[in-house]
């Protein structure tokens, strides 16, 4: 997936960067989307500049990702309305150079993702960085 955003990356003059590696069970398809949405959200929200950071690990019942990305602090009212169908949160964080806004979708698909596999999100956020976080049990069951 970094690879796939890689390019546009560049373009922005944003840096991206893994630590680890982890296997987890479940539809492949799927947990690429709920990957791909938070990582398309993080590119979006990074300024010029700016780092994207994927972590990966293992804990003993389940796999962690968590993607952050520096730039402006979601407003902490606005944090518990994120996986919501259609919400947007602060219009500051919108797309300031012009690209066109979602639907407000991805990280209600997410999420949706996430809790079909048995798993959890999560999202905090300060003046410097916001981390998405999924937790995945390590025997998903199928979708």
């Amino acid at each position: 997936m970094l690879e796939f955003y890689d390019p546009l990356a560049q373009d922005k003059g944003i840096r991206m960067r893994l630590h680890g590696q982890v296997t987890v069970q479940g539809d492949q398809l799927m947990l690429r989307r709920a990957a791909s949405n938070l990582l398309s959200n993080a590119l979006r929200h990074t300024p010029k500049g700016g780092e994207v950071r994927v972590e990966l690990w293992d804990e003993a019942t389940h796999v962690c990702l968590r993607v952050c990305n520096t730039g402006p602090a979601i407003p902490a009212e606005a944090l518990p309305r994120l996986f919501d169908r259609f919400y947007r949160a602060d219009p500051a964080r919108s797309h300031a150079q012009g690209d066109h806004q979602g639907a407000g979708l991805g990280l209600a698909i997410t999420q949706a993702i996430v809790r079909a596999h048995g798993g959890q999100v999560a999202v905090q956020s300060d003046a410097t960085h916001t981390c998405f976080s999924l937790n995945l049990p390590h025997l998903s069951k199928r979708l």
